[in-house]
């Protein structure tokens, strides 16, 4: 039988502006600036759904912290700190995508008043990194074709278009990929 690694982001990764950390229930209302927002929650696949208050945040948040360590390495769910001053700004996350779970896929939100600032970029780089670091040999971002941001940060990491599909969420969707050699 394999052995299975539990891999953790502890110590938290860390960029020039942002730390990429473990979620926390206490982080409910931060998260629900970001996941209740409409303008982030239109984008979201039919997985996430919109979340109504703080308090249904703060049961996704315990429903992802007893998940992560049961996810197949490298996956995980992180928030993405300010570390100017300590505020929950975003998500990332690296899962599995549906339905037959063996691409990777990188998503990540951020709170719409912090949009323009490389966050998304910049805290989706260091993941890439710390992934491949990890031993993953390839992954995916999808988007909705008129999810412009969301293109152009594919875009900005380097991930390559590989093309549009419904594979996955039932959904026509433009798919990115990246490998090491990307980088």
């Amino acid at each position: 039988m394999p052995t299975i690694t539990i891999v953790h982001m502890t110590p938290p990764l860390r960029t020039e502006r942002l730390i990429i950390r473990d979620w926390s229930s206490t982080d409910s209302e931060e998260a629900y600036a970001v996941y209740g927002s409409p303008e982030v929650s239109r984008w979201l696949t039919p997985s996430m759904r919109t979340v109504g208050d703080a308090a249904a945040m703060r049961s996704v948040l315990e429903a992802w912290v007893e998940a992560q360590p049961n996810l197949i390495p490298p996956a995980g769910r992180w928030a993405v700190v300010r570390q100017e001053d300590d505020a929950v700004i975003g998500g990332l996350s690296l899962r599995l995508l549906p339905p037959f779970e063996e691409d990777f896929e990188l998503n990540w939100q951020l709170r719409p008043d912090t949009w323009g600032n490389g966050y998304a970029t910049e805290a989706s780089k260091a993941l890439i990194r710390w992934a491949f670091d990890q031993g993953l040999e390839e992954m995916f971002a999808v988007a909705r074709p008129n999810n412009h941001r969301a293109i152009a940060t594919a875009r900005r990491l380097g991930m390559e278009w590989v093309g549009e599909t419904d594979k996955y969420y039932d959904l026509r969707l433009q798919v990115f990929r990246c490998r090491p050699s990307d980088l």
